[in-house]
């Protein structure tokens, strides 16, 4: 089919627009990534910003540039400004009905920034979802768990659920539950573990190390242990002195019991 000078014509505009709106994206796009990016960086190189408040900020920047970006390119193609306000004035309704979860979650992530329940960096259980924050953007908060799995949670869901914050304060409290056996001499056990705790300098001298005969159990006596240390020092401090105390109590012959059943058997006349 030949095509004539005429329809080449007529059809150069819309293509000299179609280019001139993807150079435009392409653009506007490059700009919202270096803008946010920027801004991204400068907070976090700032220690009397919030990272949480600049991370939300770049994504809000973010968002902005590509939103204007977007109004450039409908007014190439003759769509002006005040014709897609209106336009969005009078389809708010439908608009409102389809995108309802997307602003649930634009607003949930207002609030998130506003109360902060949690920042980045912290670990944080949302829900029975566990791990640490990685980002927080206008309608999602991302979660990367110990094993370094990506989780990316609606900001809806966040604001709306259980958070426990784990690294919200700087201490914390490790609690440990030790059985001995009935024969055993508790109050040389509860000196033992007493012993262990003081001589960690993880463990914090104040609130004093706490070792208390808890209950008396089926197949054990039972000793509580409560510690204070810093957040960070948490894990690897459960776990050395579970090892300190197992060792210690073989040392000293204190015994750890299995549990014990009883079987009775009733022989027919």
């Amino acid at each position: 089919m030949d095509i004539s000078i005429d329809q080449v014509s007529a059809y150069a505009p819309l293509i000299l627009n179609a280019v001139k709106a993807i150079i435009v994206l392409i653009i506007g796009w490059a700009i919202a990534g270096f803008l946010s990016g920027m801004i991204r960086k400068r907070v976090m190189s700032n220690p009397k910003i919030d990272d949480t408040l600049g991370a939300f900020a770049a994504s809000l920047v973010k968002w902005l540039v590509l939103l204007v970006t977007l109004i450039a390119v409908l007014q190439l193609f003759g769509i002006q400004a005040t014709s897609l306000v209106a336009v969005l004035g009078a389809a708010t309704l439908a608009i409102g009905f389809a995108l309802q979860g997307t602003l649930s979650d634009l607003a949930a992530g207002v609030m998130l920034i506003f109360f902060r329940p949690y920042k980045l960096g912290q670990f944080v259980d949302i829900g029975g979802t566990a791990g640490t924050v990685k980002d927080i953007n206008l309608f999602m908060t991302e979660l990367v768990t110990p094993d370094n799995v990506q989780i990316v949670m609606p900001n809806g869901k966040a604001w709306g659920s259980v958070v426990t914050n784990y690294s919200a304060h700087p201490t914390r409290r490790v609690d440990f539950t030790f059985g001995i056996d009935y024969s055993d001499d508790a109050d040389k056990a509860m000196a033992l573990i007493l012993d262990l705790a003081k001589a960690d300098d993880r463990v914090h001298s104040d609130p004093e190390p706490w070792v208390r005969m808890v209950n008396l159990g089926d197949s054990s006596v039972d000793l509580g242990v409560r510690l204070w240390c810093n957040a960070a020092d948490y894990w690897e401090l459960k776990f050395s002195m579970t090892k300190k105390v197992k060792e210690a109590f073989d040392a000293n012959g204190v015994s750890i019991p299995y549990p014990h059943t009883v079987e009775i058997q009733k022989k027919a006349d």
